[in-house]
């Protein structure tokens, strides 16, 4: 009797669930799929300009829900073969959040709101909180990143995980540039894992 290991398909299942399971319009990156705000593709920034019109400031922000779970392994057979694969176990599910922040600084040369360059290390500083429905904080990230490239990105974990299925929370974020401002955002985030819940289910990566 042939026994062969093999791993379930039920992932890919999921993922193409995340948008119903979300609740909410959301994107996949090669780092995961993610809520944005604001919503668009890459160059989707909030923007503001100082009061002298010289310097002008940019963010984005993105919600990773990073469902989690466990696996199991259970051995089928068919037509004389038998073999194992491993399963996500739906009673494990859970979220672990993180957030990525983008941000551009420019800045004018002579003219107000004219050409801008985009140079120089600047001191950036990051915030999100989460809340839930009613208003409850449930985590909070903030750092302080100095001598930041005029433009960057950076992924800071939320530390904190969340049970499936507990309701409707807030991320508010903003995103500083020390001296000249703050751009904020809020970002809606359903917990429900309905979806995944049927994509793991027992016939989902099933092997005919």
């Amino acid at each position: 009797m042939n026994r062969t290991r093999t791993t379930a398909l039920a992932l890919a299942a999921a993922v193409a669930a995340i948008a119903p399971a979300l609740g909410q319009s959301a994107a996949t990156a090669a780092q995961g799929t993610y809520l944005q705000d604001p919503a668009g593709g890459e160059k989707a920034m909030k923007s503001m300009w100082t009061k002298d019109d010289m310097h002008k400031v940019e963010a984005q922000f993105r919600l990773y829900p990073n469902i989690q779970y466990k696996t199991v392994t259970r051995t089928e057979s068919k037509g004389g073969q038998q073999w194992e694969r491993d399963v996500p176990d739906p009673k494990t599910l859970a979220w672990m959040p993180s957030y990525e922040f983008a941000w551009s600084v420019a800045d004018s040369q002579l003219v107000k709101k004219a050409v801008t360059t985009k140079d120089g290390k600047h001191p950036i500083v990051v915030h999100a909180v989460l809340l839930t429905a009613d208003r409850a904080k449930v985590a909070e990230v903030d750092q302080e990143l100095s001598g930041r490239p005029a433009t960057g990105r950076t992924k800071v974990a939320g530390g904190k995980r969340i049970a499936c299925d507990t309701g409707r929370y807030t991320v508010e974020w903003s995103v500083t540039r020390s001296g000249y401002g703050t751009l904020h955002g809020t970002l809606p985030w359903d917990s429900g894992c309905e979806q995944y819940r049927t994509a793991f289910s027992d016939e989902n990566g099933h092997i005919k």
